[in-house]
């Protein structure tokens, strides 16, 4: 498919969507995490703050010591570095450099190259410490990695989050192209995880690649993101457990108690598997197809790992083609921070036009 009229619009609505969602769910990340989805809930009651609809608001004498209050309401200047955007930043210089042809391996000497260790968690810290551990000393200048790389993925976080929040832009410079979306992203999902840890991954980018094709101006149907969504979970095993998921989590689209059912279903899960975040995601945006706020704000105000899932599910609402509210975009002014080797922090127009151009080289060579 070539790439939509408005690939411009809808890739700078990837970004605006997933960084907000990302600074909405920041902000009480750690909050939610440690104190759990009840105290989240108790304290944006207590703020006047749900449903929730806007940035967190912050009140000193009611705050946990684990809401981050520079990512609160009038407190939010700038997008606060965190490991979502950089991942997603990391997909794209990784693809200007090896385009479709990117490898686990490249993936591999990327990350020793631009990711400190010290902004990596679970199964990406567990899979750098194996590099680290075993790699050829000038692997990163080209030397073979000297030891079989899919040791890294053999740890014990392999089936967690970590895969599903570097997947996004491999969706969006690949539309109407979910088979090289779905190359590129297990290329780099492979490095840390497994299974349904590669496999959230996956559904992420071939959604993100199906969106703007169902979503578009020449599309007949009734239920584009259903439809989309069909479409990218025939990337995946109809037994594994994201499978599962989505379907549950469709079910529960007109509930608005579903992000409870869904806690309830995976309750011995940890916060951050990958399996009852992606739940909590296709809940949310198939539910608000067309408010950008309740998509985001009901999957934050669920609890889980806040941060990534409002990032996937701004970044996934946003590729349809619909307009993200000033009052999401205005406060952080473009600015996007980052904690990658040379980068600490990029405007926002730079990112939406170099990965304009990776998606006109993918489109070339499709």
């Amino acid at each position: 498919m070539p790439i939509p009229d408005n690939r411009y619009d809808r890739i700078q609505a990837a970004w605006q969507g997933r960084i907000s969602g990302c600074m909405l769910g920041k902000a009480v990340e750690l909050f939610s995490m440690r104190e759990g989805p009840q105290a989240l809930n108790d304290y944006l009651h207590a703020t006047n703050a749900l449903p929730l609809r806007d940035y967190i608001p912050y009140n000193q004498e009611l705050a946990s010591k684990h809401i981050d209050k520079n990512c609160c309401a009038g407190y939010l200047t700038h997008s606060s570095p965190d490991d979502d955007i950089n991942y997603t930043t990391l997909a794209l210089l990784m693809l200007e450099k090896f385009g479709k042809d990117l490898t686990t391996t490249d993936v591999a000497r990327s990350w020793m190259k631009f990711l400190p260790v010290a902004s990596t968690y679970t199964a990406e810290r567990a899979a750098y410490k194996t590099l680290l551990s075993n790699a050829h000393e000038w692997f990163p200048e080209g030397k073979d990695p000297g030891f079989d790389l899919t040791m890294c993925a053999n740890n014990a976080y392999s089936d967690w989050i970590g895969a599903q929040i570097r997947a996004d832009l491999y969706g969006w410079v690949c539309p109407g192209n979910p088979d090289l979306a779905v190359k590129l992203v297990t290329a780099d999902a492979q490095l840390s995880h497994h299974g349904d840890g590669v496999y959230g991954a996956v559904l992420v980018a071939a959604l993100g690649a199906l969106i703007p094709e169902f979503c578009s101006t020449d599309s007949t149907s009734d239920k584009p993101l259903e439809q989309a969504l069909d479409q990218a979970l025939t990337y995946l095993p109809e037994d594994s457990e994201c499978a599962r998921a989505a379907h549950f989590a469709r079910q529960l689209t007109a509930d608005p108690n579903g992000s409870e059912l869904i806690r309830e279903r995976y309750k011995d899960l940890s916060v951050v598997h990958t399996v009852n975040n992606l739940a909590l995601v296709i809940w949310a945006l198939l539910r608000h197809q067309d408010d950008f706020s309740a998509a985001i704000g009901d999957v934050v105000s669920a609890g889980l790992d806040t941060d990534c899932n409002g990032a996937t599910v701004g970044a996934l609402w946003a590729l349809q083609g619909k307009s993200i509210p000033e009052q999401w975009i205005g406060p952080w002014r473009g600015r996007v921070g980052l904690s990658l080797a040379g980068y600490g922090q990029i405007d926002l127009d730079e990112l939406v036009s170099r990965t304009i151009a990776v998606a006109k080289v993918m489109d070339l060579k499709q």
